[in-house]
């Protein structure tokens, strides 16, 4: 049973039955809306979202970063499937897997962002979500809701911590402005 995740929220990766989770997906999905153009009719917009993870350590120190342009971390412990560049097609468009088990110890969170490459801000995206699942199972664990107007290009989505019980994850949903993360290290920041 999913989790329909509220700003701010905590929720623990531990399994029901015991133990805790050890493989990870991070799944974003969006869709255009349409812009209406001449006389009324409508066009397809091309909008380009991405999804990054940001590793950082106790220091809140940004010790690794994958996205389009790394699309594996040095590690190997987290892997970004593809930059997709319209948000055309059902279902997460961008995944990040992560294998929570070979995350280097000296990583504490692991900070997932979306931005708008392209620069069109949030109003004109529809369906928009992020999600987590259990990759061994294929169960969603839980799930944020992105579609909500706003003239906002970016946003700070979730993080995951590491504590002493195991990882947990955080809703954040911290909107910001930037065509790639560098642009948002410092509203990260804040919630770290």
């Amino acid at each position: 049973m999913s989790i329909s995740l509220q700003k701010g929220q905590k929720v623990s990766l531990a399994k029901p039955g015991g133990g805790g989770l050890t493989r990870v997906k991070m799944g974003l999905g969006w869709d255009a809306v349409a812009k209406k153009g001449l006389f009324g009719r409508s066009k397809a917009q091309s909008i380009d979202l991405d999804a990054s993870c940001l590793m950082f350590d106790a220091g809140g120190n940004l010790a690794d970063s994958v996205w389009f342009r790394q699309l594996r971390s040095k590690d190997g412990s987290v892997l970004h499937t593809g930059d997709n560049l319209t948000g055309e097609g059902e279902g997460d468009d961008e995944v990040i897997n992560v294998d929570l088990a070979s995350v280097p110890a000296n990583i504490v969170q692991l900070v997932f962002t979306v931005n708008s490459f392209t620069g069109q801000d949030f109003s004109q995206i529809a369906n928009a979500f992020c999600r987590l699942v259990d990759e061994t199972t294929g169960q969603e664990i839980a799930r944020y809701d992105l579609s909500g107007a706003g003239r906002h290009n970016a946003q700070i989505m979730a993080k995951v911590s590491r504590d002493g019980q195991g990882w947990s994850m955080t809703a954040i949903g911290a909107t910001a402005d930037g065509r790639t993360f560098q642009h948002l290290l410092p509203t990260v920041a804040a919630h770290l």
